[in-house]
């Protein structure tokens, strides 16, 4: 089952958003130096726009895209109470 998931996000570059003190962040492991910040969870939503126009752009100068290096795992914890 988790070679299957691995396969199909082989071409999926993982975005990380987490709320902090001030409001919440947005970066990708995969793609050095390209993280944003925001009020909302919805602001910086924006970043995967960004982020497609980045990689569009790296494209376009003939530059290397990154390949995708990190890949999600959940891990379900059952709490009894």
């Amino acid at each position: 089952k988790i070679r299957l998931i691995l396969k199909m996000l082989e071409n999926k570059n993982l975005i990380v958003i987490e709320e902090t003190r001030t409001g919440f962040s947005a970066f990708s492991p995969d793609i050095d130096r390209c993280v944003t910040t925001g009020a909302t969870k919805e602001k910086v939503e924006k970043y995967v726009e960004a982020l497609e126009f980045h990689l569009e752009g790296l494209k376009m100068g003939d530059q290397t895209i990154p390949m995708p290096h990190t890949f999600p795992i959940y891990l379900e914890i059952h709490v009894v109470s």
